[in-house]
């Protein structure tokens, strides 16, 4: 369930990131996976507090977030599909797949290098908020935003033509005020 009042506005880098419990490099915790949704809720230096949609809170490098539109991306002059439909329906049937891989897991009927097999290259994200909702596309390592009627790419974690494998990193397709 996500927290109360949580707005992404930034996502993690694809590479993904580590985090710390406290603003002190000596204190790691568990990191980040790749284009996570998280809401900064505090900066100190270098420092950012993060939320994520879960509720749970860490500190990261804030020089290494993704910023976000503030505002729902406007769909012109942006890759749009009139249906939101076939991605919710993979999104479910991923999301199936690993609740099955868990409960065989819990169960016994799976050890830890068969659970980690099944699940391999599984990604889901997804976040709802009242009428938006980010929804992440596997296939095309893009999150997408939505309305409830039209998706459009959001920020997307291809390679920037002419860019090696080593300098992928989310490309922002929506200007925020101001930018464009």
């Amino acid at each position: 369930m996500a927290a109360l009042g949580f707005r992404p506005t930034h996502v993690v880098p694809a590479r993904g990131m580590p985090s710390w419990e406290a603003p002190d490099p000596a204190r790691p915790t568990v990191p980040l996976d790749p284009l996570l949704p998280v809401q900064l809720v505090e900066r100190r230096g270098d420092w950012a507090y993060i939320r994520c949609a879960n509720g749970w809170s860490a500190w990261v490098d804030g020089r290494c977030l993704v910023a976000v539109p503030e505002d729902p991306p406007a769909t012109e002059g942006t890759e749009a599909t009139a249906d939101p439909l076939p991605l919710l329906t993979r999104a479910e049937e991923a999301l199936a797949d690993y609740r099955t891989a868990v409960a065989e897991l819990a169960a016994g009927a799976l050890d830890g290098e068969a659970f980690e097999t099944r699940t391999r290259g599984l990604r889901i994200g997804l976040v709802v908020d009242g009428e938006s909702m980010w929804l992440y596309d596997p296939q095309e390592e893009r999150w997408m935003y939505g309305d409830g009627r039209r998706l459009s790419t959001y920020t997307t974690d291809r390679s920037v033509a002419g860019a090696d494998d080593a300098e992928r990193a989310p490309t922002r397709l929506v200007a925020r005020e101001g930018e464009r």
